[in-house]
């Protein structure tokens, strides 16, 4: 049992627990689908070389990504300053835009996004 820790409840977390009646099924709630996003991203994700995540990275490095971000990512390669030898911008932008968003968010969570 890890202890309690007093957390914000954003939108995101109130609509997730709207329909739970006290601390046992919010807490339930919030464990079970903190497993289930666990187990989401452990399978989730893109094949990508240094160069395509360091231009990730570059694209992401504002910090937080809400999920509209996220989608818009092909965008914002084509749009980076970003080089490398070897690295081609357009061949990521596709890759992106061909990846479902349960990919993207994986991506972005590994990154640390």
């Amino acid at each position: 049992m890890n202890r309690k820790t007093p957390i914000y409840f954003g939108p995101p977390l109130v609509h997730l627990t709207e329909d739970q009646k006290n601390t046992m099924e919010i807490s339930g709630k919030l464990n079970r689908t903190a497993e289930r996003y666990m187990a989401i991203m452990g399978e989730a994700g893109l094949e990508l070389d240094d160069n395509e995540l360091n231009c990730i990275r570059e694209v992401c490095d504002f910090g937080f990504m809400a999920p509209y971000e996220i989608r818009e990512m092909p965008i914002d390669v084509r749009l980076s300053r970003y080089e490398a030898e070897g690295f081609d911008k357009e061949l990521l932008a596709v890759k992106l835009e061909e990846a479902s968003m349960v990919d993207l968010v994986a991506v972005v969570e590994e990154l640390g996004f």
